[in-house]
């Protein structure tokens, strides 16, 4: 309980949480302390000291003094366990992004090091190094994450939440090819995604700006295109949008959206892609659907031998609704 009590206080600092409260202060001659007013009591004259190093206040006013739990308990008339929930509940999306952040970095960092992991990817046409890089593309070997993230000071209970790791304490991810999605280097499960909102659409914020864009379904497809010179192709993993990326998609007016979803010979893709063409037509986004060959999506399409040009002609007798 102290150790992760102690965990908890270090992942919001008491200097950082005051400065977010709009406290104003000055450093001392000492480098790691601030003073400022009390933020506890009236008071015109600074006496509130901070320690950034130790995590500590004192007030020479009031005669206050304690940890980051201390000051809540003082601030907010909270007891000590509504302190402890509230600190949680404060950090909680920042730590939730920086774990997943985290998990993505230790698995590229695997990837060099499990040649099966990279013989995959040279299989599926993906071959820059800068663009796995760009991407966060990375290889879970399975066993080892739980024990990284931690070791780094992540309670077991977060990982779960997340889905990092399953109830048993294994990792969730495990001989996949994953960017906290996960593509199975075997035929059994072939998809894994992590639980909760998919979030942003992949890379969006290099996409933006463009007033076409190109949707697919997967990862791999993304780096196809990428590959091929086409920096204007984002991804939804999946077929299904969620709302945000439907607002996503609708930013400035005019924007023109090819959707080059999979072709197989079940048809689904292209129900798929018909569905969403008039969700986003309805949005009022001129929407045009990529016509490929039969049984393909844009990474085999390429694998398959295609160039950019072929895909421009694609999107060139791209079909609108």
């Amino acid at each position: 309980m102290a150790e992760d009590l102690e965990k908890l206080k270090q992942r919001l600092p008491l200097l950082e949480y005051l400065q977010q409260q709009h406290w104003s202060a000055r450093s001392t001659s000492h480098g790691t302390e601030f003073v400022g007013l009390c933020p506890l009591h009236a008071e015109t004259r600074p006496s509130f000291y901070v320690n950034a190093r130790k995590n500590l206040f004192y007030c020479h006013g009031c005669g206050q003094g304690g940890d980051l739990i201390r000051f809540l308990e003082l601030s907010r008339h909270l007891s000590f366990r509504q302190s402890l929930a509230y600190l949680a509940q404060q950090k909680a999306p920042a730590l939730q992004a920086e774990v997943l952040e985290k998990a993505a970095a230790f698995y590229h960092q695997q990837l060099p090091h499990y040649p099966e992991a990279l013989r995959y990817l040279q299989q599926r046409g993906v071959h820059d190094a800068a663009l796995l890089h760009e991407l966060q593309v990375g290889y879970a070997p399975g066993g080892n994450l739980r024990r990284h993230l931690t070791t780094a000071g992540y309670p077991l209970e977060l990982l779960q939440h997340l889905g990092l790791v399953n109830l048993r304490g294994r990792d969730a991810f495990y001989r996949r090819v994953v960017n906290l999605y996960g593509r199975s280097l075997g035929s059994v499960f072939p998809h894994r995604f992590l639980p909760g909102s998919k979030g942003d659409l992949v890379a969006w914020e290099s996409v933006r700006q463009f007033s076409q864009v190109i949707l697919v379904e997967g990862l791999f497809d993304l780096a196809a295109l990428w590959q091929a010179g086409f920096r204007n192709a984002t991804c939804a993993l999946g077929t299904h949008l969620t709302p945000a990326q439907f607002r996503q998609l609708s930013g400035p007016p005019g924007r023109r959206v090819y959707l080059a979803f999979d072709q197989g010979d079940h048809q689904a893709g292209q129900h798929a892609a018909q569905a969403l063409a008039h969700r986003l037509q309805q949005q009022g986004l001129p929407v045009a659907i990529v016509d490929l060959p039969t049984g393909q999506d844009p990474n085999s399409y390429f694998v398959g031998g295609a160039r950019a040009a072929d895909f421009s002609l694609r999107l060139q007798g791209a079909r609108p609704l």
